[in-house]
């Protein structure tokens, strides 16, 4: 159940769950590739790749911080080759980088429909076929992706299906490469979270920082995909993961630990959960 000398490769590292799987992953003795567009501070959002490169070394890793646009598949390759000269390999890809709008087809601007896509669904095949080489070469190689469950009840898509279909593609992906890459004993996986996280793209798309009265921390998410991408012989594959789900088999009972606020009211349930 342990991490130390793999390499991750971690799209979105630069804040939020991105971010804390890379620390989770550090304190293991792993190798961290924090691969995001934020290379400069921004006013409103907390979080560099130098940044949390720094955080990774502190706590125990290695790291590398690249910037990366996921949509750029030529400089997804690069990256990819870059983190594999530098640590020797690539043992797990997780594909955190995300973006969200919730809006229904009737006000979405297109353009923001394709960046969704880009940025979720697309991101995962091009970022899973450039490091497809480096995983046949590891002992034991995963990918993992921020996904939900299949959940077609339609609700889920009556006023943000737009953004439901973007990462439901997401899952779809992990379900066919599982199956796919079976002869290279690699393991594909999703993962999502049961409660809201306390994220900026909940505070901003959800409506400011009161939601995370009602949210826990990313810390549940790395936990979550530590034992996940810990798990050795495809023991772990094929699976569109609950964070809940997942610690629990690793018993896991107590999870009053990730919220954010002890004395908030109930937790609010995560998109495509019912």
């Amino acid at each position: 159940m342990s991490l130390q000398g793999k390499t991750l490769f971690i799209t979105g590292a630069s804040r939020g769950i991105g971010r804390e799987i890379a620390l989770r992953a550090a304190r293991d003795g792993a190798n961290v590739v924090i691969a995001a567009k934020s290379a400069e501070p921004h006013p409103k959002l907390a979080g560099t790749i130098f940044s949390v490169a720094e955080e990774v070394e502190a706590a125990g890793g290695k790291a590398l911080p690249l910037q990366l646009d996921v949509r750029d598949e030529q400089a997804v390759r690069a990256a990819m080759a870059r983190a594999a000269e530098q640590f020797g390999g690539i043992d797990a890809l997780v594909n955190n980088a995300g973006a969200i709008r919730l809006l229904g087809v009737e006000q979405l601007e297109p353009k923001r429909f394709d960046l969704m896509y880009q940025i979720n669904t697309r991101a995962v095949l091009v970022c899973s076929q450039a490091a497809l080489p480096y995983l046949k070469q590891s002992a034991n190689g995963h990918i993992l992706s921020l996904s939900p469950p299949l959940n077609l009840a339609s609700k889920w898509f009556a006023s943000h299906g737009p953004y439901t279909v973007t990462k439901y593609g997401m899952s779809m992906l992990t379900l066919g490469m599982s199956e796919e890459f079976k002869k290279y004993g690699i393991s594909v996986n999703a993962l999502w979270p049961r409660t809201i996280i306390a994220t900026a793209a909940i505070e901003f798309e959800l409506g400011g920082r009161e939601i995370f009265r009602y949210a826990r921390t990313p810390a549940i998410m790395a936990d979550a995909a530590h034992a996940i991408l810990s798990s050795s012989g495809r023991t772990i594959t094929g699976r569109l993961l609950i964070d809940e789900e997942i610690l629990r088999e690793r018993g896991v009972s107590d999870f009053e630990q990730y919220r954010v606020d002890p004395d908030g009211g109930p937790l609010t349930s995560d998109l495509f959960l019912d």
